[in-house]
């Protein structure tokens, strides 16, 4: 079968290997969609621990497929299924894990972070991810392509129910790529009143609009005094970092509202993490501070039902779906932020 491969840093490649076997406790996916994450980006610029030329891992973690192989001791689901796949797997008996919280375990494992993950024509899925419950079958009003978009999706309803978005918020997300367009379709449904959004680059606040017309874009050029226009003065009630920017996250604390929340979504550059911040303001303006990463399996199971509701589009995002042996341009597309998701589709 095909697999695409990582071998290092910046080595990646369309690969032919043996088409996986299952055993009694265990499922085969056949995949049918599995879309291309910031994650995967960085493992191909950066390169990954234990990834080498002897030692090559099949990436992917946004994955949607149809079950192809049912061990003889898995009761559960049959042949044929159309099927969403949670790529976080636990230990199962940590304080994090037995508190629903899989995603945090200290020993976690990934499909395509360090499991064989979803840029393949099939995967197997083994007993423990069958047992925590990271295999959900998908309803009929959402399709496997949209599917494959709901893992990222998780993430953003992770840190929106960390942080809170409550009826009549203004919220500003700094940041328009397809997690920041996640973040406004669901402030939206989840009551706010006004959404803003940033960026750097007008083109992509025009895509953003596009998809989402009722937002507010504002260009970096004088923001400080236009969010004080748009908000009669108060500032904004919670403010999303979605881009990799230290000094989003710095000058953040300058657009909050009294009692006003921030949530600081994804990771900085290495070399970058360290930040300052004015405590002061925090202090003053009685400011809360979160951060979040991945989704529990509760979560994800959640994100499917609102996407599969039609109340969150995330269809809208999909710019590119191409073939396994056309991988390489998706990711120079991904690389060089063209377009917002692209989705490796199978026959």
């Amino acid at each position: 079968m095909k697999a695409v491969q990582l071998f290092g840093k910046e080595k990646i490649r369309v690969t032919d290997i043996e088409k996986p076997t299952y055993g009694k406790d265990e499922l085969l996916l056949k995949i049918k969609a599995a879309s291309i994450c910031g994650t995967d980006v960085r493992m191909y610029k950066n390169g990954y621990q234990n990834v080498e030329a002897d030692h090559p891992l099949t990436l992917g973690h946004e994955i949607a497929g149809i079950i192809e192989g049912v061990g003889a001791h898995v009761e559960q689901y049959q042949v044929g299924m159309r099927v969403a796949i949670a790529p976080n797997i636990g230990c199962g008996t940590c304080d994090q894990c037995v508190s629903g919280r899989t995603h945090l375990c200290e020993q976690y494992e990934a499909f395509g972070i360090n499991l064989p993950g979803g840029f393949a024509e099939y995967m197997v899925i083994p007993a423990k991810a069958i047992r925590q419950g990271n295999v959900t079958l998908l309803a009929e009003d959402i399709s496997l392509t949209e599917a494959a978009l709901v893992e990222p999706f998780s993430c953003v309803l992770n840190g929106q129910e960390i942080a809170g978005v409550y009826p009549g918020d203004t919220v500003l997300i700094i940041g328009s790529g397809p997690i920041g367009i996640m973040h406004a379709m669901l402030a939206f449904s989840q009551g706010a009143y006004k959404v803003i959004m940033n960026d750097l680059h007008q083109e992509r606040l025009e895509a953003a609009q596009k998809i989402v017309p009722d937002l507010i874009t504002l260009s970096s050029d004088s923001l400080f005094e236009n969010l004080m226009e748009e908000t009669n003065s108060k500032g904004v009630d919670l403010c999303i970092v979605a881009a990799p920017a230290p000094q989003a996250q710095e000058a953040s604390f300058e657009y909050m509202a009294m009692n006003g929340r921030l949530l600081f979504f994804g990771g900085l550059p290495k070399g970058k993490e360290v930040v300052s911040l004015n405590t002061n303001t925090l202090h003053y303006k009685q400011l809360r501070v979160f951060g979040c990463t991945r989704a529990s399996l509760e979560t994800y199971r959640t994100s499917l039902k609102l996407v599969g509701s039609g109340r969150v589009p995330l269809g809208d995002l999909i710019t590119g779906t191409f073939l396994i042996d056309e991988f390489e341009q998706a990711l120079s597309k991904a690389e060089r932020a063209v377009g917002l998701k692209n989705v490796i589709l199978f026959d």
